[in-house]
């Protein structure tokens, strides 16, 4: 094969994964392998286990040229704990530096290395090496700039916060580790603009690059005259993990005034119990659990629209662009990368207050031109921006100019083959 080989470091990747990040590098490996390349990934297993509860899940198979390795380092929570603390792979650091050593790469990738690695492993691998900021760990221990878990960070606490968030603290953050060892890295790379610019804020002192989430092509067919709505009433839907910081606080009393229309909750989470609570005798909002790909793609299509309440300074949006897919348009809390995402696009709505989202709900549902023409904008922007082929080529770009920059021939020589 003339293409690259990639290896990708995270500590999360499916089915061994929580949220939207490991299906996002899943995505990027595959779009990889479909480009002419070859990808390993290297994961941590016991750091799944050690967060996860019930029987562990059974990976499905992955294209000819992606490469799955999972550690078991035999020690359990014992390896992710270490790792934590030290930040650097404790247990794995001589398997993960053998598997970099053997395989040869011509690009080392890292993704979320905070329980495989830490901020030691950013100095292990040869070749062009990239760091993939999926969450904002390079600034904040809890991963999402939301302090004391209750409220937007808008200055450091980390000591405090993490003990609010039960964690260890991480003592390595203090002496700088992460600095020192940043320097081993060729090209960063953030998800959005708004997450460059709070990684500056927040005083990370490297340039970084930016190259958003995407979705697989070809794109699914919209709505069919054999696809009838999965609800009988018209719809706002909402899609995600059920935790606090995802905003739907905010959004389930608004129904409670909004009898036009029910309120489709697609998710699970830890916070469900309270969610619940909060909807009880509400007949206008429901709760469809976790809900397969399939089923997901049938409530997109015959939405009103999807609502992301989110409170909390997420790095994208990939729930938005999933929506702007199916020809959904958005209504999008005034924060984050949610702005930059709605307003380059065209594809929705932006709110800051409950009248705000009533009044833009009520835009959507009661005017079908106007709800039609976001649609549309939403769904050339996708097909622009943010599906494979758009993106595919820009994350090559960034190898392409790391590449350059460290005066590595041979990675140019097999990119320039590759296109």
């Amino acid at each position: 094969m003339s293409g690259l080989r990639f290896a990708f470091l995270t500590t999360f990747y499916p089915p061994h994964n929580f949220g939207g990040d490991g299906i996002g590098i899943q995505r990027f490996a595959r779009g990889l392998v479909k480009a002419g390349h070859e990808v390993t990934v290297i994961h941590d297993v016991d750091a799944f286990n050690a967060l996860h509860s019930g029987p562990e899940p059974t990976a499905a198979p992955e294209p000819q040229g992606l490469e799955v390795i999972g550690l078991r380092s035999g020690v359990g929570m014992l390896s992710s704990l270490l790792t934590q603390q030290a930040g650097r792979p404790v247990v794995n650091g001589r398997r993960i530096a053998k598997i970099l050593d053997q395989g040869r790469f011509d690009v080392v990738n890292f993704h979320n290395v905070s329980l495989i690695g830490g901020p030691g492993l950013l100095r292990y691998g040869r070749g062009v090496k990239l760091y993939m900021a999926h969450e904002h760990w390079l600034v904040c221990p809890s991963h999402v700039l939301w302090r004391h878990n209750r409220e937007l960070c808008t200055g450091r606490e980390c000591l405090k916060c993490q003990l609010v968030y039960r964690r260890p603290p991480q003592l390595w953050r203090g002496t700088g580790l992460l600095e020192r060892e940043a320097k081993h890295v060729d090209a960063f790379i953030a998800m959005s603009e708004f997450s460059r610019q709070k990684h500056r804020e927040f005083g990370f002192p490297r340039d970084m690059e930016v190259v958003p989430y995407f979705l697989p092509d070809p794109e699914p067919a919209g709505v069919t005259a054999d696809s009838p709505s999965p609800h009988p009433r018209p719809y706002f839907l909402f899609v995600g993990r059920l935790e606090k910081i995802k905003g739907l606080d905010d959004v389930i009393p608004v129904f409670r005034e909004y009898p036009d229309a029910d309120l489709l909750v697609a998710g699970d989470g830890v916070y469900a119990e309270a969610l619940r609570a909060a909807a009880s005798g509400m007949p206008n909002v429901h709760f469809l659990g976790r809900v397969t790909p399939d089923a997901l793609r049938r409530y997109y299509d015959h939405a009103v629209g999807l609502i992301v309440p989110s409170v909390c300074f997420e790095t994208f949006g990939i729930i938005l662009i999933e929506a702007f897919r199916q020809r959904t348009p958005v209504i999008a809390r005034r924060i984050g990368p949610f702005p930059e995402i709605v307003e380059t696009s065209g594809g929705g709505e932006l709110f800051g207050t409950r009248e705000e989202l009533v009044a833009a709900m009520r835009r959507m549902q009661g005017d079908p031109a106007h709800r039609e023409r976001l649609a549309r904008a939403g769904h050339e922007a996708f097909l622009a921006r943010w599906c494979e082929r758009a993106v595919i080529p820009r994350y090559l770009e960034v190898v392409a100019g790391a590449a350059r920059r460290k005066g590595d021939r041979n990675v140019l020589a097999k990119l320039e083959v590759a296109a």
